[in-house]
């Protein structure tokens, strides 16, 4: 009969190895997106006093011109709680209006300001300028292969989300 494996002792087998954080796609993802994230708000939350969530939430508005919440979590990919209270700042600080969804009475329709909408354009010419500077670095053939690669990887892990989770 087979002993039992000490803790210290070294992996029986490849299953066993240890996971090395710094080679796992999920985790290299993260990482590299939170730190395009940070470099974008680095340049407009001083400025603009504006959070990652508050500026997606007006992207999306902006993009739009009027979403209703579900709409808005749909295309962030934030959860309902985080947009919600990303939808209370901006609207607070006078940025986004919120209205009653004419079909749904628990929903809201958001669209930005006149004073949201001055933000949103002031923006938008960083976070393009952002983009080009982050993606100058890679051939138009690269670019489109980072895209495809991108958009598989996304629809792979909502296909597998799905199947964990149907409802």
């Amino acid at each position: 009969m087979a002993s039992p494996r000490r803790k210290d002792a070294p992996p029986a087998d490849a299953h066993e190895a240890p996971l090395v954080l710094g080679e796992f796609l999920p985790y290299r993802i993260s990482v590299a997106a939170e730190a395009v994230s940070a470099l974008f708000a680095s340049r407009y939350e001083s400025r603009f006093g504006l959070t990652i969530p508050e500026w997606r939430v007006m992207a999306v508005v902006g993009e739009h011109q009027q979403q209703s919440t579900q709409q808005v979590i749909e295309r962030t990919g934030m959860d309902r709680v985080r947009v919600s209270r990303a939808v209370i700042r901006l609207a607070d600080k006078g940025l986004l209006d919120r209205i009653p969804h004419p079909r749904d009475q628990r929903a809201q329709l958001l669209h930005l300001t006149r004073k949201g909408q001055g933000v949103y354009d002031q923006i938008v010419p960083l976070a393009r300028a952002l983009q080009s500077t982050l993606a100058g670095m890679l051939s138009a053939e690269e670019r489109a292969q980072f895209d495809a690669l991108l958009t598989k990887i996304g629809d792979r892990a909502r296909e597998m989300l799905a199947s964990e989770n149907p409802e």
